[in-house]
């Protein structure tokens, strides 16, 4: 009381004061959270903005990469599209070059032609000079025999015929016995011997198996990943590899289709890779395809190097065993080439160890004689010059050139390995089972043979029997001698030969049947 009294304040304006006091502490209480808040939430609003901005600068970065990668994605696209053009260009390019070259291949063709024509009429020019020179002597002479026998014109000219005629027929009739039997005697029976002892002497397979190239597959939604989306897979796959991919309605199977058998092997075994593995997008099927590549290449080696063990020949120089091993997938009317080339290099020793020759060097002819098949896809001609050429090139001796170059008559024959070489390949061609040939090609032989036979004057039927290995010809016998039936079959043999292309030999027999039909009443 006395410090209250001491202020001059009485109780009550003390508690008025101290109320006042709290007041004013509270709203300065009130006011320092305020501002504490207030702080808070500007700290929080400034990083919240920070964080807002960080994120726009992230999304802006991700943004800008997707775009480079869109971007990048989008001139790769360009840049293989335009290496397709530019294939497609190139390859456009080589066929017009091509066509352009035959082109110019007719016209030299038909130049030679018309040369040939030219030649042709003079000769037929002076042919016909000398035959009127021959006509008019032929008639002095006609007058003078008239006069002398005292017959006609006529008389004397059937008398003459029939005696020319006659004597000719009986003179060459007799020469050609003459000739063919002394030919025979001392040449069939001893080619007929050593041809037998060849062939008794090698032993192969009657057999060979046909590969395909199609590929079986597990199910028909296997076609939609090798066709990949939009096609990739099917694109990256044909680029590769080199061949075409048929897809078509044929359920659980996909063909391959290409004219180099290596590229179509290496397929094959890239697209069971890829269907065993299940993983079918372009970077695989790039890692697949070289992988099979490679193996390929030293496949190939192996199996030149094997074949030239089997055949054994002594060692030959790398590329020519490289390429001959490319004939392991090169089929010959079902027949392997390679077994083929292999079956030819034993059938030619043999041959030449019965005559007396070089049995090593009548080998290396037959192994190498089919290797230009193995070239054909890269060079224009006969197999049997591209792989002489190939030959020579690699500096195999003269008479190895020759015997490959030769062995289809091709060019002359400088040495025997050509004609062993050819003989042998005839005799492994014609074998029971060696080859298989198709129906159309078997009818229209026989049809060409019947063809032949009936072009010729006084046939009047004709049969190609034993599979096209015999004709037998029907003549009419008022028309056609026996001395003319047996030049009648030599003629026909020749034509046949000039004209027709066949394995082994053809027996021609010419019959002359004559009857005499009467009835007795």
């Amino acid at each position: 009381m006395m410090l209250l009294a001491a202020f001059g304040l009485t109780e009550a304006g003390w508690i008025i004061l101290g109320a006042a006091l709290g007041y004013a502490f509270m709203r300065f209480q009130e006011r320092a959270r305020q501002q504490e808040f207030e702080t808070q939430r500007k700290e929080q609003l400034e990083a919240t903005k920070r964080e807002a901005d960080s994120l726009l600068r992230e999304a802006r970065v991700t943004a800008n990469e997707e775009a480079i990668k869109l971007r990048n994605q989008a001139e790769l696209a360009y840049v293989t599209r335009q290496q397709e053009i530019a294939g497609a260009e190139q390859r456009l390019a080589q066929r017009e070059a091509l066509l352009t070259t035959q082109l110019e291949g007719f016209i030299q063709r038909e130049k030679s032609l018309q040369s040939q024509q030219g030649s042709l009429d003079q000769r037929e020019a002076a042919l016909e000079k000398c035959r009127a020179e021959a006509e008019a002597l032929a008639q002095e002479r006609r007058t003078l025999l008239a006069k002398a026998a005292q017959l006609s014109e006529a008389e004397a000219r059937a008398q003459l015929l029939k005696e020319c005629e006659s004597a000719a027929l009986r003179d060459a009739n007799e020469v050609s016995r003459r000739i063919l039997a002394d030919g025979k005697s001392r040449a069939e029976e001893q080619a007929r011997r050593i041809l037998s002892l060849a062939i008794q002497r090698y032993a192969a397979q009657h057999t060979y198996e046909t590969t395909t190239a199609t590929i079986a597959l597990t199910g028909d939604e296997m076609k939609g990943r090798i066709i990949g989306r939009e096609g990739r897979n099917i694109r990256a796959f044909e680029a590769l590899t080199g061949v075409t991919v048929l897809i078509d309605d044929t359920p659980g199977a996909v063909v391959l289709s290409g004219f180099d058998p290596v590229r179509r092997e290496i397929a094959r075994e890239a697209m069971q890779r890829l269907i065993l593995d299940g993983r079918i997008h372009p970077t695989r099927i790039e890692e697949v395809v070289a992988k099979v590549k490679e193996e390929m290449d030293e496949n190939v080696r192996k199996a030149g190097e094997d074949a030239i063990f089997r055949a054994g020949v002594p060692p030959l120089h790398d590329d020519i065993a490289q390429v001959l091993g490319r004939l392991k997938f090169r089929m010959s009317f079902s027949q392997n080439v390679l077994d083929h080339s292999v079956e030819v290099a034993h059938l030619t020793g043999l041959l030449a160890a019965e005559l007396g020759l070089n049995v090593a060097a009548a080998k290396r002819a037959g192994l190498l004689h089919d290797i230009g098949k193995a070239l054909q896809q890269d060079m224009e001609g006969s197999h049997a010059m591209i792989g002489a050429e190939f030959l020579k090139r690699l500096g195999e001796a003269e008479d190895i050139v020759n015997g490959v170059a030769a062995h289809h008559d091709e060019v002359p024959h400088t040495c025997l390995w050509g004609i062993l070489v050819s003989a042998a390949d005839a005799i492994s061609a014609s074998r029971p089972g060696a080859r298989s040939e198709t129906m159309d090609t078997y009818i229209k032989r026989l049809e060409n043979l019947e063809k032949i036979a009936l072009g010729f004057p006084g046939v009047d039927k004709c049969h190609a029997v034993q599979a096209g290995r015999e004709l037998r010809v029907f003549v009419h016998p008022e028309a056609v001698t026996d001395d003319q039936a047996a030049a009648l079959a030599r003629n026909l043999c020749r034509k046949i030969e000039d004209e027709m292309q066949y394995p082994g030999q053809i027996r021609v027999t010419v019959i002359r049947e004559t009857r005499a039909v009467e009835f007795a009443k």
